[in-house]
């Protein structure tokens, strides 16, 4: 069975009506980055950071998947279809995907900052003063913040390493670690980029491109993988 890797960003994320990255302008949600995702702000002005969050979890908990995450689910029949995500919602498994590494953290999860492996997920998507770990510190967002390292990118590396196929889909590919996994998947691996328009740097060696949105894009790259077998 072939290995399908299929890398998404914002684009995908964007047409169920949430804002995963930051603007062109710099600003996310009106908020410099600085100031809401990194380590130094939790840690200087925690409530701002907190409510940041409380309010991209409130939008992900009314938030549906869309068509674009769920024509990847038709491709698990004849594939192993692997996603590997730099979004921290929720949607592809709601979508019903099977396997979904997420890069940079989950938005309904808190983990301790102590303990690594004290995480808990959130039933609502407000996250308060009073939730704890067990030694009483506070719990941060499970999200992997700017000069933070990527816990899950050398997982990452080994699935494109294994690439037969490679499904780039709404990100413009100047983030690293992430725009690096490119790198890894073999000069064999059949790779499709689907996006509204090309990155900074062109489309990619050895991609074929599909110039739409996530919702229109996707079906037509999964559609010709499965008449192709």
């Amino acid at each position: 069975m072939k290995n399908v890797i299929v890398l998404t960003g914002a684009g995908i994320s964007a047409e169920s009506g949430l804002q995963t990255f930051r603007d062109s302008d710099g600003l996310w949600e009106q908020h410099r980055v600085e100031d809401v995702a990194t380590y130094e702000a939790w840690k200087r002005n925690p409530d701002l950071v907190r409510n940041f969050y409380n309010e991209r979890r409130r939008q992900l908990f009314s938030a549906q998947p869309n068509e674009g995450h769920k024509q990847l689910v038709r491709l698990e029949d004849g594939f192993n279809v692997q996603i590997i995500t730099q979004n921290i919602d929720d949607l592809h498994e709601r979508a019903d995907s099977r396997k979904v590494l997420h890069l940079h953290g989950e938005l309904k999860k808190l983990c301790s900052e102590t303990d690594p492996f004290y995480v808990v997920t959130l039933d609502d998507w407000e996250q308060t003063t009073e939730m704890k770990d067990k030694t009483g510190y506070p719990l941060r967002p499970f999200i992997v913040w700017f000069g933070e390292a990527v816990p899950m990118i050398e997982p990452a590396i080994e699935l494109c390493r294994k690439a037969d196929i490679l499904i780039v889909i709404g990100t413009s590919l100047n983030v690293y670690p992430a725009a690096g996994l490119l790198s890894y998947c073999s000069a064999k691996c059949k790779k499709y980029l689907v996006d509204t328009k090309e990155t900074a740097l062109g489309i990619p060696n050895g991609f074929r491109f599909f110039q739409a949105v996530a919702t229109k894009g996707v079906k037509q790259v999964v559609d010709e993988i499965l008449a192709e077998g």
